[in-house]
């Protein structure tokens, strides 16, 4: 049976002020007391949503990919979450998986927020991230992509748990809880969806509602409102025992994106 051990931060966090951000997220993590698998940190964790990437992205080798590898080695742990990235002259919205020996994968967000504007700043990815940990293959992936069923599509030898770290607003936090838990059903994954709270510098408030639904669209850890930094476990032998007693995904439409 393996078992991951999981810690969400629901961050509020201050609007395009990285160093305010990384002091205080710092400062709130020292408060786990237990040994975790994994750190997930909200969508633009250093900054918030924001649309002004010409001043606040960073270079790969930057304040905030620093802070992450000290994380990292500090919690002896994996710890994700996105950040706005420039590379080559163009910005991505992405997404750090970073280890503790400073080794990292990324993912860049498919699916930008048009009404928020973000695909006039951003650079859509072309390409899903699936990487393991302790014997969990995981894909992570930001926001946005939570509405597109055919990109986070599951196969028989797909994932087992499916990460969203996100800035999702609370006028459509019912859209939230209800498409994290069918991601979950239709799948037959774990689904943990981290969210940031309070408002951002437009005025839109974050409700958080970050959760963890399991393979049978039953809820593990649900916190709305408040600002939480939570550990828990989760079992992957409850993936197995989903897919061997409804195995959905053998009668799934094959199909290949364009």
């Amino acid at each position: 049976m393996s078992i991951l051990k999981v810690t969400t931060f629901q961050a509020y966090l201050f609007w395009e002020n990285i160093e305010k951000n990384l002091n205080n997220l710092a400062l709130r993590l020292s408060s786990i007391r237990e040994k975790t698998d994994l750190i997930i940190l909200p969508e633009m964790f250093n900054t918030g949503f924001t649309m002004n990437a010409s001043s606040l992205a960073e270079e790969m080798g930057g304040k905030s990919m620093q802070w992450m590898r000290q994380q990292a080695n500090r919690f002896e742990c994996v710890v994700t979450g996105s950040l706005a990235i420039k590379e080559e002259g163009k910005y991505y919205n992405r997404l750090i998986w970073m280890r503790p020996d400073g080794t990292y994968e990324k993912y860049d967000k498919r699916h930008l927020f048009r009404p928020g504007k973000e695909d006039l700043v951003y650079t859509a990815g072309k390409e899903k991230l699936i990487t393991e940990l302790n014997g969990w293959k995981i894909c992570p992936v930001i926001c946005y992509d939570l509405r597109f069923p055919v990109w986070l599509r599951n196969e028989e030898s797909g994932y087992d748990l499916m990460l969203i770290v996100a800035n999702w607003p609370e006028r459509r936090a019912q859209h939230w809880r209800t498409l994290i838990a069918a991601r979950a059903i239709e799948n037959q994954a774990f689904i943990i969806g981290v969210n940031r709270v309070g408002h951002d510098g437009n005025e839109i408030y974050h409700s958080g509602d970050s959760m963890c639904i399991d393979p049978n669209g039953k809820t593990v850890y649900y916190k709305p409102n408040d600002e939480d930094l939570y550990t828990f476990s989760i079992s992957k032998e409850e993936v197995s025992k989903t897919r061997n007693a409804l195995p959905f995904l053998k009668d799934a439409d094959p199909f290949d994106l364009l």
